[in-house]
């Protein structure tokens, strides 16, 4: 059976509210990386330490999920739920097919990869 692979690039204080709805709409496991990056924003000048300096990078956090293909459309409503703010930077989200999962435990494939 096709499996999606959806990667969300959401603000660091959303991750723990998109993991809680992922999990209500039955997504069993998820990888969390840490990030930096621009999108359309400007950049914007800082001072530390009496030194101004352009900051072109913001933290975010990308969360990175498999899921059945018939699951996709309700793990990108349950991140949108948990990482909406209504303010610019919110965040992005991609899916992709994949062509196929395997556990390496047990060597299973598809949906019971999983």
């Amino acid at each position: 059976m096709p499996v999606k692979k959806i990667e969300a690039i959401v603000k660091p204080f959303r991750v723990e509210q998109v993991q809680a709805e992922l999990r209500a709409a039955g997504v069993l496991g998820m990888t969390v990386s840490e990030v930096r990056g621009y999108g359309r924003g400007e950049s914007h000048t800082e001072i530390h330490r009496c030194s101004e300096y352009t900051v072109d990078f913001v933290p975010r956090v990308k969360v990175e999920i498999v899921v059945p293909d018939d699951g996709a459309d309700a793990a990108v409503a349950a991140i949108i739920r948990a990482a909406k703010t209504g303010k610019a930077g919110d965040g992005k989200i991609f899916v992709s097919p994949m062509w196929e999962a395997l556990r390496i435990r047990t060597a299973e494939t598809g949906n019971p990869a999983l």
